[in-house]
C-alpha cells in the first residue's frame, strides 16, 4: 500500500475496534436515540453528524500533536499505550459494575432546532472521555513510532473510523425506538452485552500490554 494508507492488517484491526467502540453504549448513543425518541429522526441524524464532527476534531488534534510524542518522546508514548490499557480495562469494569451507561434523557418543554442538535452531539463528543482516551491513547498504537508518514496515516484511522460509525449512528438513530424499549426491558440481554463488551475490552488491553513497541 502507499507509504501514507496504513497497511490492510492495520486497517481491519482498527476497523474490528472502530465498530466495538460504536456499538458500545454511552453518552453519543443515548443522545441519538433519546433526540429521534422525543423530536424525531432528524434530530437524531443532526446528533449523529454532530458527534461525528467531534471525532475529525480529536483525529487532528492527535495526528498533529501524537505524531509528534511518538517520534520526540517514545518514553511518554510508552507510557501512554500503559494509561491505553489501563482505560480499556476501566471501560471493562465499568461495563460490568454499571452497565454500558445508556440513559435516555426526557423531552425538554421547548424542542431544540436541528442545528442545536447538530451542536448538542459535538459537544458531547469533543468532551466524551471515552471518545477522548479512545483517540489519545488507543488511535496512536496503530502507527509505527518512526514512521514518516504517521501524521497521514492517524487521519486515515480518523477518517475510517468515522466512515465506519455513520452507517451504525444511522442504524441507532432509525431503530431507535426498539432499541430503547431492548435496553429497558431484556436485563439478561444488557447483561450479555456489557459482559461481552468487557471481555473484548480487556482483550484489547492485554493486546497492547503484552505487544512489543512496534519500530
Amino acid at each position: 500500500m502507499s507509504a501514507f494508507i496504513p497497511d490492510l492488517p492495520v486497517i481491519l484491526a482498527f476497523a474490528l475496534a472502530t465498530v466495538i467502540l460504536a456499538i458500545t453504549p454511552g453518552p453519543d448513543m443515548a443522545l441519538q436515540l433519546s433526540r429521534a425518541i422525543n423530536y424525531g429522526r432528524a434530530h437524531g441524524v443532526a446528533a449523529m453528524f454532530g458527534a461525528m464532527a467531534g471525532i475529525l476534531v480529536h483525529t487532528t488534534l492527535v495526528a498533529f500533536g501524537i505524531s509528534v510524542l511518538i517520534i520526540a518522546a517514545p518514553p511518554l508514548f510508552l507510557a501512554l499505550k500503559i494509561v491505553g490499557a489501563l482505560y480499556l480495562l476501566w471501560l471493562a469494569y465499568q461495563a460490568i459494575v454499571h452497565g454500558g451507561g445508556l440513559r435516555i434523557a426526557e423531552a425538554a418543554k421547548k424542542p431544540p432546532t436541528v442545528r442545536q442538535s447538530f451542536a448538542t452531539g459535538l459537544g458531547i463528543n469533543l468532551l466524551n472521555p471515552k471518545v477522548v482516551l479512545f483517540f489519545v491513547t488507543f488511535l496512536p498504537q496503530f502507527v509505527d513510532a518512526h514512521d514518516p508518514g504517521a501524521t497521514s496515516k492517524l487521519f486515515f484511522l480518523g477518517f475510517e473510523f468515522v466512515l465506519l460509525s455513520i452507517p451504525l449512528g444511522l442504524v441507532t438513530v432509525l431503530a431507535a425506538d426498539w432499541l430503547a424499549a431492548a435496553f429497558k426491558r431484556s436485563k439478561w440481554v444488557e447483561r450479555i452485552l456489557n459482559w461481552s463488551f468487557a471481555a473484548i475490552f480487556t482483550a484489547f488491553a492485554a493486546t497492547i500490554l503484552t505487544a512489543q513497541a512496534r519500530h
